[in-house]
């Protein structure tokens, strides 16, 4: 009894050894939203100026869906969000920037985050960055603006977080913006 209890914590100890010391695969990202694609999502912080809050909504009808339109009120509760600087949400290579006729977007910039990743701000005043460009964290990359070639819109920024080229729902600094939202956040972005 006592060599079988022995064979087994020998047995044990050499399977503990294995099992801690050989190394673990990692499953590729797939070509959807699966949970095993969002672990692999980039921490994106919020487009905007540290400590900045803006307002984001989405809506039933809101195209596409789980887009976020951001909009900045100042201390009376008027919106000033005209102009205001918008920043990468996270780091990478612009894939696009460019005024959009046909899709309504108007002034849109495109940035990839590797793994599938990309983010869309549309609507906006200036574009700072051209494709190709390598943007960090942070980095300015145009301002918000009303530019629609489709739609007589009033300021604001469009944003997307896109996997494999599909709309996803998007996390901002952790925040999980399920659809039919409307709430405050404060920006850590440039902090």
């Amino acid at each position: 009894m006592h060599r079988k209890f022995r064979r087994s914590l020998t047995a044990m100890a050499a399977f503990a050894a294995v099992t801690l010391t050989a190394p673990v695969a990692v499953a590729a990202p797939v070509a959807d939203s699966s949970e095993a694609a969002i672990t692999a999502r980039p921490a994106f912080k919020m487009p905007f100026e540290c400590n900045q809050t803006w307002l984001g909504s989405n809506w039933s009808g809101h195209s596409p869906a789980h887009s976020i339109d951001w909009n900045h009120y100042d201390a009376n509760g008027t919106p000033d969000d005209l102009g205001r600087r918008v920043f990468a949400s996270a780091g990478g290579t612009v894939l696009e920037s460019y005024y959009s006729t046909g899709a309504g977007y108007g002034n849109t910039i495109v940035i990839g985050h590797g793994g599938g990743w990309q983010t869309r701000y549309a609507h906006l005043r200036t574009r700072s960055v051209n494709a190709g460009d390598t943007v960090n964290v942070g980095q300015k990359i145009g301002e918000v603006g009303e530019t629609s070639a489709l739609y007589d819109i009033t300021p604001h920024l469009h944003y997307e977080q896109k996997l494999n080229g599909a709309v996803v729902v998007a996390v901002v600094q952790g925040v999980t913006w399920s659809d039919y939202l409307k709430r405050n956040q404060t920006s850590t972005n440039r902090c």
